[in-house]
């Protein structure tokens, strides 16, 4: 790969589109994650249920449902993890052979884009890929260590260590789903870096639909409406 020769072959509006989606990418997770707002997202509104699920833990007993909801949260972390390795490893294949790429792009237009310029595209979706296998990965381990923290909670509600471990639990907790959403965002964001491969008009749609959708799931879905319902 030829990376003098990429400066001259990337249109200023390549940059651009791909300087937006990184901006976008950066920016609806600064949007979703801030706190103290009239408008929360949906993230934010789980954080505080999942603090009450941690202070139910010290009266719950047994504790079998509070380790089975973790152990889903587990086995959907360990799912994306592993959906996202296929994925890095798909596209290493696809980048390694991008000739046939070339080849195939030639042949539905009369543009001769160098295989250089087809790397580097592929690479932007890998670069996002692999940051959401790596929150993936490390929200599994952090649910692990909620886990732990979740069972030594002292089922004594009058014990002075009792809410100490429910707050240390809850932060874990929430950790572990802030690595979660992050590495679905990054999922997101990879398509949208797709149609990149159609060029840079289609990767400027791409990435307002990407802030659309999820800005909508946040900020204005039913599922945050049922959340924001206060108590009768």
């Amino acid at each position: 790969m030829d990376i003098t020769a990429l400066p001259s072959l990337l249109t200023a509006l390549d940059v651009i589109a791909v300087a937006l989606l990184l901006a976008a990418w950066v920016g609806m997770t600064a949007l979703i994650e801030r706190t103290g707002t009239r408008r929360p997202s949906v993230s934010v509104l789980m954080a505080g249920y999942r603090r009450e699920w941690m202070r139910h833990t010290i009266s719950r007993q047994p504790r079998v449902y509070d380790a089975m909801i973790v152990t889903s949260l587990r086995q959907g972390t360990a799912f994306f993890a592993s959906t996202s390795m296929i994925a890095l490893g798909g596209g290493l294949a696809l980048i390694a052979n991008v000739e046939q790429l070339s080849d195939v792009a030639s042949e539905l237009t009369l543009d001769q884009t160098p295989q250089v310029v087809w790397e580097v595209k592929l690479i932007l979706v890998l670069f996002l890929v692999a940051n959401a296998f790596l929150k993936f990965v490390w929200s599994h381990r952090v649910f692990g260590y909620c886990s732990v923290v979740m069972a030594s909670v002292p089922n004594d509600e009058d014990d002075p260590i009792a809410l100490h471990r429910v707050e240390q639990a809850a932060d874990l907790n929430i950790t572990a789903a802030r690595a979660f959403n992050r590495g679905l965002r990054s999922v997101y964001f990879a398509l949208g870096a797709l149609a990149w491969l159609l060029g840079a008009v289609p990767l400027l749609a791409a990435t307002a639909i990407t802030v659309a959708v999820l800005w909508r799931r946040e900020f204005a879905s039913a599922t945050r409406a049922t959340l924001m319902k206060s108590h009768p």
